[in-house]
């Protein structure tokens, strides 16, 4: 993003901490806005080795949620994805601009240099590596959480009646027809349950799927957005008369406007989502498999999931469209929830520097 150069003579820890509190900002911002999109993802992945699928696709999961789950069901676990979001942006982008500087540092370059394409890449990549240890707890109480109800109708039958059922809560499974009431719990006991059951280290379960994610998907989002921002700075640059040499671009790349931070966010997004959408789909399959699938021989003391294992099992059953099951609905939403992301912390460096 080109903002990490020194701005009225601020501390190293000042620009640390405004990257912190505007990632943050930025993440729960977004995160409220796609949360129901979130939301039909996770339970589009984790139906992918059931067998009987109970979603024909994202609009019938979106309409079965608010059917029998009501407005709350579709915010489901909520929490847990905001502090997420709050988290993996403040992490990704005070990373992301601190692994710049050290590629300036290392190759002689003054702090307004714009990095060429190839080393903001590995800056991205770098941002994505260390944001992965920290996002994959949290992800882990929100997939579980996101799937709750589904576990709920595929273990207790549902009386006939959709009155019944939205009173309830919890989507039946095709091959249940009645339902016995139960609160499922919050993403404190979520977490709790977690540590007592499987100690701390459980907490990293799927970390391999988010660090491919977060790694390879940090340096498609990166370096899309700043593809896009500098060409859209160039061309008004150029349009003004005003050099378009690495320094300048750098100087203008922190003063984007509005619309250029939203169609560069717009694109990136895309990009995040659609080329390591399969490590995600891998992630949360393995998160939500002991509420979906407890009766596998996993769960039953059977060899531990790994992430190959998974992918080969995912692959075997329902091929590349299993990898990609809810694709389109997280890459449609991601492209307004990137755009916002970046608008807000574009927005926010600009006037509070």
């Amino acid at each position: 993003m080109g903002n990490d150069g020194a701005i009225g003579g601020e501390s190293g820890a000042v620009k640390a901490a405004k990257d912190i509190l505007f990632g943050g900002i930025a993440g729960m911002v977004s995160k409220v806005f796609e949360h129901p999109f979130d939301l039909t993802k996770v339970r589009l992945q984790a139906q992918v080795l059931d067998a009987t699928a109970r979603f024909n696709g994202p609009l019938d999961c979106l309409y079965k949620t608010w059917r029998y789950e009501g407005f709350r069901g579709l915010y489901r676990g909520l929490p847990a994805p905001v502090t997420g979001a709050m988290a993996e942006n403040a992490s990704l982008f005070l990373s992301y601009r601190e692994l710049q500087n050290v590629i300036r540092n290392l190759t002689g370059r003054d702090a307004e240099y714009q990095l060429p394409l190839g080393q903001l890449m590995i800056a991205a990549t770098g941002a994505g590596v260390i944001t992965s240890f920290i996002l994959t707890p949290v992800e882990l109480v929100k997939c579980k959480m996101q799937v709750q109800q589904l576990a709920i109708g595929q273990s207790s039958p549902l009386p006939a009646g959709a009155a019944a059922a939205s009173a309830i809560g919890g989507i039946p499974s095709p091959t249940n027809t009645t339902h016995t009431a139960r609160k499922p719990p919050g993403p404190i006991a979520v977490l709790a349950s977690i540590i007592r059951t499987t100690g701390v280290r459980g907490l990293w379960l799927g970390q391999t799927g988010t660090l491919i994610r977060e790694s390879g998907g940090g340096a498609a989002w990166f370096s899309t957005k700043e593809y896009v921002a500098d060409k859209l700075v160039r061309k008004r640059l150029r349009d003004q008369g005003l050099p378009t040499d690495p320094v300048s671009v750098g100087s203008h790349m922190k003063h984007l406007k509005a619309w250029e931070s939203a169609v560069s966010g717009a694109c990136a997004g895309a990009m995040f989502n659609f080329v390591m959408f399969p490590a995600d789909t891998v992630k949360s399959t393995m998160q939500t498999e002991e509420e979906l699938r407890p009766a596998s021989g996993r769960m039953n003391g059977g060899p531990k999931a790994t992430f190959w294992g998974t992918f080969r099992e995912i692959y075997g059953k329902g091929g590349i469209r299993g990898l990609y099951a809810g694709c389109g609905i997280t890459v449609a939403r991601s492209i307004p929830s990137s755009a916002i992301i970046f608008l807000t912390f574009d927005g926010l460096t600009k006037y509070f520097g």
